[in-house]
């Protein structure tokens, strides 16, 4: 049933479940089509987190007439029986409230996304009265599945980019092949601290870089079950680390700690709920995860309190191989963590100075969390260029510049080697004898397929698509981050982990044989991704400009406070802290031509210019309010 022109949908979700990128993507396609689309602020998702309550449910309703919503849309990615009795509640307090259009009410349909079990369960509780979607949909398809007539959906939509159904199609050859299964384990040389206590990311790079090298394997690895008591999924993901060192496919363990681990180390949880991921909590399980991990490098999430004081645990204990902060972000605007956004920014640069001291590496997750709320293309390089600044800054050494791709879903492969590149050649001018760049990319965290075998293709592709960033570098990239192809379905185990490093060795030396025999494009000789590059670079060029003109002492916490909040980095899709970054959010952006830019009301590109105009008028402002923050500080 095709939709009306005056829908208006509610993007919602429980406060309990930190994942935006989903809503916010399905927000920016309804828009591009020229729907009304609003999202539920910090007190909706309250509301959604006990829905069950009466008072709650008359809360969510009066919400919902006030904002005149015609489509409900939720979302939730955690626990499925959670997912299914939210639904349950939201479905029983519009009918009793005869809030459904045949009820002479205002709302024309519910729709769902969340995990597959969980849309499977809600499919069989309620029929086809919610439309349910897993996330492998398709722009097309997800316009298609809500009733967007054809003639609304903007063109560049449905055309798509034929490089990426290029890279399908060569990774369909491996996969419907299984020629992947074949590929053993890279044997790396030895060397006298392999494994060992003092054993570093960078002396395993030295050792490893031959004229034929393979990157590093690093994957998230995070096992947890509800059912089972603390010390038995620690126990397990222990087991689990003995396997993946045995069988010897990964190089680098990246530890999936529950939220409770991030936030509350070394405490009491009583009845906290934990939140999904490893809950580990004592420096004795760290040694006992480095210990079962060996010969692999170990890393996992850094704190989001006591930030510095667990950077030094995770040093002592766990020997880390590399510490990684997200500086704007784990705080209380993307409800990851307690802090405010200044006292987080500074608590992060206190922490990379003592990274320093242990020359370690440092990567700075900030990139894909801007592109997450809805920013540009501009801002995803420029967030990454300014974070590694401030940790050159800093003292660090060593920059691990992760990229993510495929983020958001619709982005066109050609977009995406433009923002990779644009990014690794602003980051690299700040190369010297004591500051070296690392490359580390990944697949996007909602590019898989539930279908398995799709899956599987996509990881392929997005494997070759990943090599061909620096096509003619074979050095290049250093660490590979590779996503497990069950990520839109199920927890990785340690088989599909090994099996999603076999499809991506065996993807990037297949490409990279077909490319020497020239049987696949150059993509270092693409016209459309030269051009789109550049202007990636002269937007961020003028942004940095604007920026080190006017924002007095820009790479420090206050200086990456007061570009944010000034608006130099539109981030429309923020779900808290709105009134504080008004001016963050005051851009809107939209995908076009297989990227994501700041449009004005009239469907044009708005210039870097513009922006930083707009910006600049607002630092007086923002450094007024940020002396009032400080007034008040206590870290």
């Amino acid at each position: 049933m095709l939709i009306k022109d005056d829908e208006v949908f509610a993007m919602m979700k429980p406060s309990l479940d930190a994942h935006t990128l989903g809503l916010n993507a399905a927000s920016e396609l309804l828009r591009s089509c020229g729907y009304q689309v609003i999202t539920g602020d910090e007190e909706v998702s309250r509301y959604l987190n006990d829905i069950r309550y009466s008072s709650n449910q008359e809360k969510f309703i009066n919400w919902l007439k006030i904002n005149k919503v015609t489509h409900v849309a939720l979302s939730y990615r955690l626990d499925e029986e959670v997912a299914l009795a939210m639904v349950g509640y939201v479905m029983y307090a519009l009918r009793s409230n005869n809030l459904w259009d045949y009820q002479g009410g205002q709302i024309r349909g519910i729709s769902f996304a969340g995990l597959p079990k969980s849309c499977r369960l809600i499919q069989e509780q309620f029929s086809s009265s919610i439309l349910t979607f897993q996330g492998s949909e398709s722009p097309q398809e997800t316009l298609k599945k809500y009733g967007v007539p054809e003639e609304k959906i903007p063109v560049e939509i449905l055309e798509g980019s034929k490089y990426d159904e290029t890279l399908l199609d060569f990774a369909k050859g491996i996969i419907q092949t299984k020629s992947y299964l074949d590929w053993k384990p890279i044997e790396r040389p030895a060397y006298p601290d392999k494994g060992h206590r003092n054993d570093t990311l960078m002396k395993r790079l030295e050792n490893s870089l031959t004229p034929n090298f393979l990157p590093l394997m690093r994957a998230h690895v995070g096992p947890f079950s509800a059912s089972a008591t603390r010390e038995e999924n620690v126990a397990e993901f222990l087991n689990w680390c003995q396997h993946l060192s045995q069988t010897g496919y990964l190089d680098i363990l990246s530890i999936g700690s529950s939220q409770l681990s991030q936030s509350n180390f070394g405490e009491d949880w009583l009845d906290k709920p934990n939140g999904g991921g490893v809950p580990i909590n004592s420096a004795q399980e760290l040694e006992q995860i480095m210990e079962a991990a060996s010969p692999m490098l170990v890393r996992t999430y850094s704190g989001t309190q006591r930030i510095t004081e667990m950077a030094k645990i995770y040093e002592n204990h766990l020997n880390i191989a590399w510490h990684a902060l997200s500086l704007w972000w784990f705080n209380r605007m993307d409800g990851r963590g307690p802090y405010d956004v200044y006292t987080n920014l500074v608590a992060h640069f206190k922490t990379m100075q003592y990274i320093a001291t242990t020359k370690k590496p440092f990567e700075a997750n900030t990139p894909h969390h801007f592109s997450f709320r809805g920013s540009d293309d501009t801002t995803y390089v420029l967030s990454a260029f300014l974070a590694a600044k401030l940790a050159k800054k800093a003292g660090i050494q060593t920059f691990v510049l992760q990229t993510m791709m495929n983020t958001p879903r619709y982005t066109w492969g050609i977009q995406d080697l433009a923002k990779a590149r644009a990014t690794l050649k602003l980051v690299r001018t700040l190369e010297d004898e004591n500051f070296r760049v690392l490359l580390q990319p990944r697949a996007g965290l909602d590019y898989f397929s539930p279908d398995l075998e799709m899956a599987r293709i996509q990881l392929a592709a997005v494997s070759a698509l990943i090599d061909d960033i620096e096509p003619h570098n074979e050095q290049s990239p250093s660490v590979l981050h590779v996503v497990s192809y069950t990520e839109a379905d199920h927890l990785a185990t340690p088989a599909v982990i090994n099996e999603s490093v076999q499809i991506t060795q065996t993807a990037i030396q297949t490409y990279r044989r077909l490319r020497r025999l020239g049987l696949v494009a150059d993509m270092n000789k693409d016209k459309d991704v030269m051009e789109r590059t550049e202007i990636l670079l002269e937007r961020v060029q003028t942004m940095i400009s604007a920026i080190e003109a006017h924002v007095p002492d820009p790479y420090s916490p206050e200086g990456l406070y007061i570009i944010f909040a000034s608006g130099f980095m539109p981030t429309p899709y923020l779900w808290a802290e709105k009134e504080e970054f008004e001016y963050a959010t005051h851009w809107a952006t939209k995908p076009y031509l297989g990227g994501v830019w700041v449009m004005d009301d009239k469907g044009k590109v708005v210039s870097a210019d513009q922006i930083a105009n707009r910006a600049i008028q607002n630092i007086k402002e923002i450094q007024y309010r940020l002396k009032q923050i400080r007034n008040k500080f206590v870290l």
